[in-house]
Formats: structure tokens, sequence, C-alpha cells
């Protein structure tokens, strides 16, 4: 009766905060309502095929942050307000059809490309754009990345014309070795990821930072799998208990992340899970019990942070978001739409290479209490912001607040980076216009 209570007062203060949010939004758009012509944003994200939830996700976390601009009276400009407008289109998780894509928002005059579900996918995007900008300097385009992680994109492939919203792979990894090295009881470790350039990244990133920090650890296991094609991973469950691994590291996302730790909760295998995205997309529920204590994640924030303005953040997300299987709010997505409008205000104009300029060296507090710092390094247009290492409990545990998805699971922080401890090394020589 209690927790029932408990969801029933949660429910309340969400719709609470939505009719608040709605309210302060009609007060904003009556007295500085947007009349200029739509700034159009192109979301070129897999919305069909193996991954297309990963890509309703991020759809979901951009629009929230493009109607929260929207709601204080759009952006700013020399010629007065103008709202801004998601275009989305489906680039079936292929470097290929993203082309496409990028193609038809180029013929659409649509100066900003947003894209992250594949660091492939990205890198290809890079190059077009870079070859776009040169090539026709009055249709340019400027690519916002909010998740694909190579290091290469803000290294020796970067880019002017890109910027990067969350840690690279390198940035991850080093705060999850902190907490692998710090447990005692790991002693063989297999390490699984998908076979593209990021899950390469991550086992490179993995062997390189036990050797720095946990010698003594022995890896019994480094395979890749095809992203996206694998709808059993029993076999690699069995792999990995053959090999006598008592911790897993993966790099693995949407569902080749879900199937692997349902696999593994399917065989009772009794191995922990450092992850990049353990808390995200269906993990929670798939592993249940089997999961508690065992799954750790890495991320730039997560619900059960803490702090007033964060708890207000993510119940503002939930008013919008109520439905459980929506409930994957990403913080970084909405701050990259909230330090885009600041670029563009910042620079009077929605001109690319002027809102580029504008971004460089940008630093951004979330909100008025500064609850997430984040600022965009102009070297390699890297952001540099906070990162959390949590594990999975139940709802109710100590620092566990708010679940999953409605799993009654969900992570606590076990260690907090603040941004100036997660700054990474750059190789980047960029060229600018």
């Amino acid at each position: 009766m209690k927790a029932r209570m408990t969801r029933a007062a949660a429910m309340l203060a969400m719709a609470a905060a939505l009719a608040a949010g709605l309210a302060a939004a009609a007060g904003a758009q009556a007295d500085e309502a947007p009349t200029g012509k739509p700034i159009q944003l192109a979301l070129i994200e897999g919305m069909s095929g193996p991954f297309a939830n990963a890509g309703a996700a991020v759809e979901r976390n951009l629009r929230f942050g493009v109607e929260r601009v929207n709601a204080r009276g759009g952006v700013a400009l020399h010629d007065g307000r103008h709202p801004l407008e998601l275009v989305v289109l489906d680039s079936q998780g292929s470097a290929e059809a993203a082309l496409v894509q990028l193609r038809a928002a180029e013929d659409r005059h649509i100066g900003y490309v947003m894209q992250g579900n594949s660091s492939a996918v990205a890198a290809a995007l890079v190059t077009a754009i870079d070859r776009q900008n040169v090539r026709e300097p009055d249709n340019r385009e400027l690519f916002l990345n909010y998740s694909a992680d190579d290091p290469a994109l803000t290294n020796a492939n970067c880019s002017f014309w890109h910027f990067r919203f969350d840690a690279h792979a390198g940035m991850r990894m080093d705060a999850l070795a902190g907490v692998v090295a710090a447990d005692k009881s790991v002693k063989r470790v297999y390490l699984l990821n998908q076979d593209y350039s990021f899950g390469r990244d991550v086992s490179a990133l993995a062997r390189a930072a036990l050797s720095k920090d946990r010698p003594d650890i022995a890896i019994v296991g480094d395979e890749f799998h095809p992203i996206g094609r694998v709808k059993d991973f029993a076999p690699y469950i069995a792999k990995i208990r053959a090999a006598g691994a008592d911790a897993v590291i993966t790099g693995n996302w949407g569902n080749d992340l879900t199937l692997l730790v349902k696999a593994a909760r399917e065989q009772g295998l009794d191995a922990k899970f450092y992850t990049f995205y353990g808390n995200s997309l269906g993990a929670p529920a798939a592993l249940g019990e089997a999961g508690v204590k065992r799954v750790i994640a890495v991320a730039d924030w997560h619900p059960n942070v803490g702090g007033a303005a964060s708890d207000d953040w993510y119940k503002a997300f939930r008013a919008r978001y109520p439905a459980a299987r929506n409930d994957y709010p990403v913080l970084r997505m909405s701050m990259m739409v909230e330090m885009l409008a600041q670029a563009m205000t910042k620079a009077g104009t929605a001109d690319p290479e002027a809102v580029a300029k504008a971004l460089e060296g940008m630093r951004f507090m979330g909100d008025e209490s500064g609850f997430h710092p984040m600022r965009m390094r102009a070297d390699d247009h890297q952001a540099i912001q906070p990162l959390y290492v949590m594990q999975m409990d139940k709802q109710g545990a100590p620092g566990v607040r708010y679940d999953n998805e409605g799993s009654g699971y969900g992570f606590r922080t076990m260690l907090a980076l603040p941004a100036e401890r997660t700054v990474p090394a750059t190789v980047c020589q960029m060229k600018r216009p």
C-alpha cells in the first residue's frame, strides 16, 4: 500500500510539474512569442531497424529540449525571435542511408545536423559535411554529436564543423576503470563488444586501462560480434562462463546490450558487468534481480544524482513523457539544444559558421543553480562535463530514489567525477575557415 501511495504521489507531483511548465510556457509565449521563420534541426538517426528504440529515445530527448527553448520564446536573433523545429530523417542505422538523408537536409538548406547512435555513421557524416561546406559555402552545415564516442572524432579526425556533447570512449573508460581497479574481487575479465570502430575502441581502451591500473587482472577473452544482428547471446555467455570470467567489460548499447544481459540472466551467469550503457533502454528490466550490485554503468548524469535542480529536471521530463517505456532521459541531449540556442543568440544569427565560433569555449551551467556545468573546449570541440559511475540496485535502496522504466530497479552513484577531473588530452590540429 505504501509503495502504491508513493507512486501515486509521484505521479501527482509530475502532473503538477507539467501544469506549471505549461503555464510558464504560455506566459513566455504570450510575452515573447517567436514569430520568425523556424530554425530547422535535422535529426539523422536509425528510426527503424534493430536500433529503432534507441532512435525513438533520442527523438524524445531532443524534442524535450526543443520544446523547452520554444516555451521560453525561441531563439533571439538580430531579426527577432525564431522557434526551433526538429526534422526527423531515418538513416535506418546505416552510413549509406545517413548520407542520403544528409543530402536531403542539404537540399532543404537545413544548417544543423544531429546524430550519435553510431561512430561509423558519425565519421561518414563529418567527412561529407566537411566537403559540403567547402563546395557550397552558402549552404553550410554544423554537426552536433550527442553520443558517437569514437575518440578520433575530436582527436586525429577533428573538424571545425563537428561538436561532441558526450564524453568520448576514453573519458568514459577512465572513469569506469577507476571503479574496476578498486574492486579487488575482479581477477578475470572478458571483453565483449560490437564489431565496429566504437566497440574496438572500448576493447583497446579497456586493455590499456587494466594494464595500467590492475596489471594483475587476466583478460580471458576479447571478442567482437556483428552489430545489430545477434538475436541470441547465449553462445557468448557460454564462452564467458567457460573462460572463468568474473567480470565483463562491454560498450554494447541498444538491443545488443538488452539481449546480452537478458541472456546472462537466463543462463545464470555469476559475473559483474562493467558497461557504458547498462542503465539504458530495457537493460535493468532484462536483468532484474540478477543485476543488483552486479551491473555498473558510466554516464554524464542519471536520475539519482540528487539535488533539487536535478530532481526538477527529471520530473519535468517524466511529466512530458509519463509512460514507463519512455523513461530514458539523457540530460546532455537537452543541454546540447540549450547550448545551441545560447550560441545562436550570442551570434545573433543562425549562420552555422557564426554559431560554431560562438560555441567554441562556451560555458553552460544547466540552469540558474548550475547543477550540471558543461563547457565546450575550443581546441577540439569536445564537451567537458561531470561523469558518474553507478551501480544497479532495487528502488528504495540507499541512493536509489528513482527506478528505470518502471522496472523497480535503478542506479546509485558509486563515483562522481567533477568536470575538471574528466578532461582528456587531445591531438587535434583543427583547420578553421
